[in-house]
């Protein structure tokens, strides 16, 4: 048990390591993207936390198996450098012993991430879902912000304001746009006002207010413009475009998806059942791999065992498509893949026991060899 909980420990804290490092990444590079998408007025700064924390369970549903993948081969390979798995094994503990001991903590990571995939991812993606429809939905001045240029009615005219109060009155306000009514299409339109606001009438129509300005008509460089003061002036606002109300497989709940005879549905069931399978067969391709030469270092076999892996993933991910296309049965197309991973783990496992088998002989006949040359020499 004393080794048991050593290993455990330095496999788990490694995991976690490596797991924080993944999620920073990840979460920073789709952090900036909305974070971009708020600058440019499309979705608003206050719910950008809540959708990345709605986001943050698949996040971790799919850096957690790569976590602990690289977690058996950093942790172990570091014993295998140290010498200290070979005074492990020197003191009885065996390579199926090993095994069950990498599996124990394996179990509880495939419980977390199956529980991630099955329940909390889908209906955090629902939510996250949600707020961006929500956003869609807002009309074209509701991410209007102050000192900044704001596309209106589809990208056709532009609008700015030097303020905006929190009850939406804006003041200094400037618009342009091409005049529809021109027969070239070239005649631009500028309206400057002192304020303004958005008005929404009781048949739903959209409009920006603007009092006491003037509306400037005309083409560029020509003397030939149009000059008129207003009291009140009303620009129609386009109607906002409404998202595809179609749920998306990955935001449906699993008890959704399991009533439904739908390919990509059952599809998406065996794809979340995999996700923790996943880290069972990756624990058992990692235990060999992660045996290294202290000449070679730990990190010597990481690349080749990454590459093994993306292919692992590329293969579920070619399963599941077909499976939604209907070519193959969901079940046989993605746990073949499971089946087939699972093999080469043996393979590769068989493989690194038959060369230290072959090592451990050559060893004994290099000593045989000498005990004999010394017997040759004393008689």
């Amino acid at each position: 048990m004393l080794i048991f909980r050593y290993l455990a420990r330095d496999l788990l804290s490694t995991t976690l390591g490596v797991c924080a490092v993944l999620l920073l990444v990840i979460v920073s590079g789709r952090f900036v993207k909305y974070l971009a998408q708020a600058a440019a007025g499309e979705l608003d700064a206050g719910i950008l936390l809540a959708i990345i924390g709605y986001r943050l369970p698949g996040f971790i549903e799919l850096i957690l198996p790569l976590a602990f993948f690289l977690g058996i081969l950093l942790s172990y390979g570091r014993l295998y450098v140290q010498s200290e798995m070979t005074v492990m094994v020197a003191c009885g503990m065996s390579p199926k012993r090993l095994i069950v001991y990498t599996m124990i903590p394996g179990v509880i990571i495939a419980m977390v991430v199956g529980w991630l995939s099955v329940d909390v991812s889908p209906t955090g993606l629902r939510k996250a879902e949600a707020l961006l429809n929500a956003q869609k939905e807002r009309g074209e001045l509701d991410g209007l912000m102050a000192r900044h240029f704001h596309p209106l009615s589809g990208g056709r005219s532009v609008t700015y304001t030097e303020e905006v109060t929190k009850d939406g009155e804006m003041t200094d306000v400037f618009l342009a746009e091409n005049n529809p009514d021109a027969e070239d299409g070239r005649q631009l339109v500028l309206v400057i006002a002192e304020s303004g606001h958005h008005r929404r009438t009781e048949q739903g129509a959209s409009f920006l207010v603007l009092r006491e300005g003037f509306r400037i008509q005309g083409n560029p460089g020509q003397a030939d413009y149009q000059i008129t003061r207003f009291e009140e002036y009303g620009q129609r606002l386009g109607k906002p475009p409404q998202p595809r109300r179609r749920d998306k497989v990955d935001t449906m709940y699993t008890v959704e998806l399991l009533d439904s005879d739908q390919p990509a549905h059952k599809a998406a069931v065996q794809w979340r059942l995999s996700v923790p399978i996943l880290v069972l067969v990756v624990s058992l391709i990692a235990i060999p791999l992660s045996k290294t030469d202290p000449r070679q270092g730990r990190f010597a076999r990481i690349v080749p065992a990454v590459l093994l892996y993306v292919v692992y993933l590329v293969m579920l991910n070619g399963a599941r498509g077909m499976a939604e296309d209907g070519k193959v049965s969901a079940i046989v197309g993605l746990w073949s893949v499971h089946l087939l991973f699972v093999a080469i783990a043996a393979v590769i496992y068989f493989r690194s026991e038959l060369g230290d088998q072959i090592k451990g002989l050559i060893v004994r006949v290099r000593q045989m060899k000498k005990e004999a040359g010394h017997e040759e020499t004393a008689s």
